[in-house]
């Protein structure tokens, strides 16, 4: 297959993605999950029930914008390969790995409408909140064992638990300004602002030190 065709084929995956989420959106935002039908959702984002199936496991998954394929391939693959070769941790990682939580946002391709409607999605459906925040716990598990592969670092090694934390709570902290402000910054102009005061931050601190009894 050549390049152009693989990037129609990814473009078109894409639009069906966009399509089946912005569609079970807007249904549970109206009606609820139990409100509609797969079938119903497959006519409004003209696809067929079994395309549904290889894009998303369950209405929840659409809602919340989980397809079964990742999306994230190429920018994993470039994370992981700007390691260092040598000992220690690469100076570049958290840079790299903000990089990598822009790249996953830009993917996203979020519009207003579609925001609200996830909002409200949400407020008729409680439990998509606690599978969003299950979604967030194992995405950072999932960025730490990323984390171990690029540096060459035992399973379990806290310091990538840890730099998987911080980005991840920044990209939370970030999405929160950028979904619920009336100005007109973009997420990842709010998410590198962020960023950037974390940098400052952890620049300035002296490491913690006991004091003898």
């Amino acid at each position: 297959m050549t390049d152009s065709a693989d990037g129609l084929r990814e473009r078109r995956r894409a639009e069906t993605t966009r399509a089946l989420i912005r569609a079970a959106r807007h249904f549970t935002a109206e009606h609820g999950l139990a409100g509609f039908t797969i079938e119903e959702l497959c006519s409004e984002a003209a696809v067929s029930r079994r395309t549904f199936f290889n894009y998303f496991a369950s209405k929840d998954d659409a809602v919340l914008g989980v397809p079964i394929e990742r999306s994230d391939a190429d920018a994993v693959a470039r994370f992981v390969a700007g390691g260092s070769d040598g000992p220690g941790l690469s100076p570049n990682l958290l840079t790299d790995l903000a990089v990598l939580a822009e790249e996953r946002w830009r993917a996203l391709d979020i519009a207003p409408d579609t925001v609200t409607d996830l909002f409200r999605a949400v407020e008729k459906e409680p439990r998509l909140l606690a599978r969003m925040l299950e979604l967030g716990v194992e995405g950072e598990r999932y960025d730490a064992q990323l984390i171990e592969q690029r540096e060459h670092l035992e399973p379990g090694d806290l310091r990538a638990e840890v730099a998987a934390q911080v980005v991840g709570a920044v990209v939370r902290s970030a999405a929160g300004e950028f979904l619920g402000a009336s100005d007109a910054d973009t997420f990842i102009e709010i998410f590198e602002r962020r960023i950037g005061a974390a940098r400052d931050l952890f620049s300035t601190q002296t490491a913690l030190t006991r004091k003898a009894r």
